[in-house]
C-alpha cells in the first residue's frame, strides 16, 4: 500500500475510526518489524485525530521505555504501577482518565495533557508495552476510543 492515508475529518468519531482501521491494517500488512509498525500506527492515529500525544512504551527490564510516538518530548522510563501507563501495565487493563490531575500518582510529562487513555499491548499472553494517548481536553476519551483502539492493538498482534 502507498504510505498515504485518506483522513476523514468529518463524521462521528466512530465513523472516523471505521475509515482509518482498514487503512492501518493495509499499512501493516506484510511488515513484520514491530518498531516500524508501531511508528506507522502512531503517525496514522495522530494524523486522523490530531491528539496531543500518541505513542507506545515498551516493556524492558521491569520498566516501560519510550518507544515510537508522535507529539512533544515525553517521559523516557516508567516503573510498573506508576502513572497511568504503569498502572495499565500492572493491572493488564485499559485505563481511561477524564482528568489526569485527579489520577493518583499521575506522571506529568507535559502540563498541557488533560485526559488520557492507555491500553496494554500483548504478544501472546504477555504484555510487551502500552499504547498511550493524551489529549489537551478534559474527558476526551470514552469507550468508543477503547473499542477501536483495541482493534488497532489487535492488528499489531495479527
Amino acid at each position: 500500500m502507498a504510505e498515504d492515508l485518506t483522513i476523514a475529518k468529518t463524521g462521528t468519531k466512530e465513523e472516523q475510526y471505521q475509515s482509518l482501521i482498514p487503512q492501518i491494517e493495509a499499512l501493516l500488512y506484510g511488515e513484520t518489524d514491530l518498531i516500524a509498525n508501531l511508528a506507522n500506527v502512531c503517525a496514522a492515529l495522530k494524523e486522523q485525530f490530531n491528539w496531543f500525544w500518541v505513542g507506545f512504551y515498551l516493556v524492558k527490564n521491569d520498566e516501560l521505555v519510550l518507544g515510537p510516538f508522535q507529539g512533544p518530548v515525553a517521559c523516557t522510563r516508567i516503573k510498573k504501577g506508576k502513572g497511568v501507563c504503569g498502572a495499565s501495565w500492572e493491572k493488564a487493563e485499559t485505563i481511561i482518565v477524564p482528568d489526569v490531575d485527579q489520577f493518583p500518582g499521575h506522571i506529568a510529562c507535559a502540563s498541557a495533557s488533560k485526559s488520557e487513555i492507555v491500553l496494554p499491548l500483548y504478544k501472546g499472553e504477555n504484555i510487551i508495552g502500552v499504547l498511550d494517548v493524551d489529549s489537551e481536553y478534559l474527558a476526551h476519551f470514552d469507550h468508543i476510543d477503547e473499542q477501536y483502539l483495541n482493534q488497532v492493538i489487535n492488528l499489531l498482534n495479527a
